[in-house]
């Protein structure tokens, strides 16, 4: 197999300080094993990272831009998003 014909994998890398996975890149491997390899030799090459997630790209199920309206408005309509009927204890910090 050559590199053009091996699946594209989405990369993912946690740095040092950070708390979340961001998206680092895209990269072409045989396996997933083999996308890992080739993603620290690409995207953590100054020690930036410290963990790695790598994802067939073909597995990933995204929104369409064009539904962002319905998907992404405002939530007034749905109070059930607002803690407006929630009492908070007064020993619960910064609420």
């Amino acid at each position: 197999m050559v590199d053009a014909d091996w699946p594209l994998y989405e990369v993912f890398v946690r740095g040092k300080r950070g708390l979340n996975h961001v998206h680092a890149g895209s990269i072409r491997a045989a396996d997933p094993a083999d996308a890992i390899r080739r993603a620290a030799a690409v995207y953590t090459r100054r020690s930036e990272g410290i963990d790695i997630w790598v994802v067939l790209a073909a597995d990933i199920a995204a929104s369409d831009p064009a539904e962002k309206e319905p998907m992404f408005a405002p939530s007034g309509d749905k109070v059930f998003r607002h803690p407006t009927f929630y009492s908070i204890p007064d020993d619960v910090p910064h609420m």
